[in-house]
This record gives C-alpha cells, sequence and structure tokens, in this order.
C-alpha cells in the first residue's frame, strides 16, 4: 500500500519528537491514501511555515492494520467511540476528566480512522460544550464527507514505512 504525507519539506528520515500533539489520533506522524489530501495539506503547510509544499511516498504491507505485534486502533467509520477519541485527543489538557480510550500515551502504535475536518470542528464543539447529544453528533457525522488518516506513534510503527519516493506540488 502506498502512502502520502504531504508537508513543506522532504527529510531522509521521521522524526516524531518533530510531530505536534493535540491532533486526531494524538501526536504521531499522519499520512491518508489519498494523494491529492496530502497535496492539499503540504500546500496548506508550505503557506503557514514557509517552505516547498511536497508530497512524501511511503510503502508499507497492505496488511499492517492486522499486525499482532503492534498495538493498533481501526477505525472503519465516524461513529461516537471516534468522536470521543479525537475530542479528547485533541483537547486532553482541557478536558477535565479526559475519558480513558485515548492516545496521549501513544499507548497505540498505529491509528487508522477518518479526519475530523473542518466541517466537524463546529459539530465538536458543541458537543463538548453540551449543546448537542451524542445521537444528534453521530447523526449529523453521517452527512459528512470525510477522508481517512494513518497516525503513527511509535519507532516501532514507524520502522514498518519504507520511504520510496517525493515530489513538489
Amino acid at each position: 500500500m502506498i502512502l502520502f504525507h504531504g508537508t513543506n519539506e522532504d527529510f531522509p528520515q521521521i522524526d516524531l519528537s518533530k510531530c505536534k500533539p493535540y491532533k486526531d489520533f494524538g501526536k504521531g506522524f499522519y499520512l491518508t491514501t489519498i494523494q491529492e489530501q496530502a497535496e492539499r495539506m503540504a500546500q496548506r503547510t508550505a503557506r503557514m511555515y514557509g517552505g516547498n509544499p511536497c508530497v512524501i511516498k511511503y510503502s508499507v504491507e497492505d496488511s499492517i492494520l492486522s499486525l499482532s505485534e503492534l498495538s493498533i486502533k481501526n477505525f472503519e467509520e465516524p461513529n461516537e467511540q471516534w468522536a470521543r477519541f479525537v475530542i479528547t485527543n485533541r483537547n486532553y489538557n482541557k478536558i477535565e476528566n479526559p475519558q480513558e480510550d485515548n492516545n496521549f500515551d501513544n499507548r497505540y502504535d498505529i491509528v487508522f480512522g477518518p479526519i475530523a475536518n473542518d466541517d466537524l470542528a463546529l459539530l465538536f464543539r458543541q458537543f463538548a460544550g453540551g449543546l448537542i447529544s451524542v445521537e444528534t453528533l453521530v447523526n449529523e457525522m453521517k452527512f459528512k464527507k470525510l477522508t481517512n488518516q494513518y497516525s503513527f506513534h511509535t519507532e516501532r510503527a514507524i520502522s514498518l514505512l519504507e520511504k520510496v519516493g517525493v515530489y513538489y506540488v
């Protein structure tokens, strides 16, 4: 399987210490199977931080989500568990009692699931603020067009990625 990472500069190896915290699935290295999505992310990152937008291509075994030697969290579709997981990871230090299932401590080597894009930000804020019920949140998510992301959180997981190319957009 080919995965794409959109960024503002090419780099020889992945450095997890440079990854930002408070992302959907916690601090980690994020990729997607959708090339155009990675290209948009590269352009956005370059606009925000400078540099040259590029997409780095990685190869990984198709069976990566089935590896028993890794701790893997797989969200096939947006649902209540996914929403709570994302909200907790994005707001871990702001939540009085964060839900137990989160990835703030990188307990999962790899997490796969939908991206909580800007279309969902308002819904998440309304839910976190108690303005809408979990049923409303889940129902509204069904109508959103969501894309996918893989996040790699440990050196063990990163070691499974093989860099196979880079191109500038």
